[in-house]
């Protein structure tokens, strides 16, 4: 077993939700916390929106969403749909058309707006076309397009209005005996988003799609959802989570996990932990994780390995980690193998080094779980 996966006093105590499903994917429940991310290419461009599709499956994406915002994009999505693994959620605005259009070309789920969708019989509409076809629906509500009622009653976007304009649609999908959905109550500002989810977590136990909307770009984005989203899921509320970057969807992806990652939620990839580096350091410390991190981004084992430049914290840092490197003098390095000292490294390339060894234990992980699910199945 992994370091990583043996500190029961860093679990977290989830929220109990209701259970749905977004295609094969499910959400809520005990069901591990899913990351998605978004398409940025036109839609109706199957072959570009496939493609990137395709990388965002292996960033580790567990959902995708494509906006059909025009009929063109609805008719490219059952190819879309065909041609990917992962479960798509088609993001509908303003014309209820597209989201029956979408459910009928093969969405796994319909990402609605309620406050721009149209009347409730347009609804009603738009869930029997969701029953029919087996599609999850996502009630997105977003501080930005709340009713107009709403924002009368009152007098700006705030969380109680956002938790009621969630109710009210809620309400109408459980009226029409529809409960396969899932949540979100976003806005671009941090306390908002967050104060309206840890009421709409009091107010429902359907499971909740957490972001913050329009974070802004790779640093700050990923700063503001940090924030945002990490407070959330540490008081154990969410189910699946967006990132919302002005980036490159993949990005998304990274730190999605990361954010999971540092919770102890949900283990994919190589952690690495190192240090800032000092005078102390006895190797280039950020040149080589820049470089290791790199390298190790094929590797999907759950891992931690610690980078420390000096003994101060390394031998430390080493006893919590699958695998540790600590520096030291006249060229001459720790390795750490499972917390304990195994040999020294001496003028050799340090991140090809550390590969090797990632690499031979992740191999060794992979074996002993198919091994034990090879047991299991008999």
């Amino acid at each position: 077993m992994s370091l990583s996966e043996v500190r029961p006093y860093r679990q977290i105590q989830r929220r109990k939700s209701r259970q749905i499903m977004v295609g094969k994917v499910p959400v809520g429940g005990d069901a591990p916390i899913t990351v998605q991310s978004m398409t940025n290419t036109l839609t109706s461009d199957a072959a570009a929106t496939i493609a990137q599709v395709r990388a965002l499956e292996i960033a580790g994406a567990d959902i995708v969403r494509v906006s059909c915002p025009d009929e063109a994009s609805t008719q490219a999505l059952r190819e879309i749909v065909r041609e990917v693994t992962v479960p798509i959620v088609a993001d509908i605005h303003f014309h209820y058309k597209r989201a029956i259009e979408a459910a009928a070309a093969g969405a796994a789920c319909l990402r609605i707006n309620p406050g721009n969708i149209g009347s409730e019989e347009r609804v009603r509409e738009v869930i029997k076309a969701a029953k029919d076809n087996n599609c999850s629906i996502r009630i997105g509500v977003n501080a930005g397009s709340l009713e107009k009622d709403l924002l009368e009653q009152f007098g700006e976007p705030c969380p109680e209005a956002m938790v009621q304009s969630a109710l009210r649609h809620i309400k109408i999908l459980e009226d029409n005996d529809f409960f396969n959905f899932k949540v979100s109550c976003k806005a671009s500002d941090v306390f908002l988003s967050a104060a309206a989810y840890m009421q709409l977590a009091e107010a429902c136990d359907y499971p909740l799609h957490l972001g913050v909307t329009e974070a802004g770009g790779l640093r700050t984005g990923t700063i503001k959802s940090a924030i945002g989203i990490g407070n959330l899921l540490w008081a154990g509320i969410g189910d699946t989570i967006r990132v919302s970057l002005s980036a490159d969807p993949v990005e998304e992806i990274k730190v999605g996990f990361d954010i999971l990652k540092s919770l102890g939620l949900r283990h994919r990839g190589v952690n690495v932990i190192s240090c800032p580096s000092c005078a102390r350091q006895q190797f280039d410390v950020i040149q080589t994780v820049q470089v290791l991190e790199e390298r190790l981004a094929h590797i999907t084992t759950p891992m931690t390995v610690s980078v420390i430049g000096c003994v101060v914290n390394g031998p430390g840092e080493a006893l919590m980690t699958d695998i540790g490197l600590t520096g030291g003098g006249r060229n001459t390095h720790q390795i750490y193998l499972a917390g304990q000292p195994a040999h020294r490294l001496q003028n050799e390339d340090i991140v090809a080094h550390l590969v090797r060894l990632v690499e031979d234990k992740a191999r060794q992980i992979e074996a002993a779980t198919a091994e034990t699910e090879q047991k299991k199945a008999l």
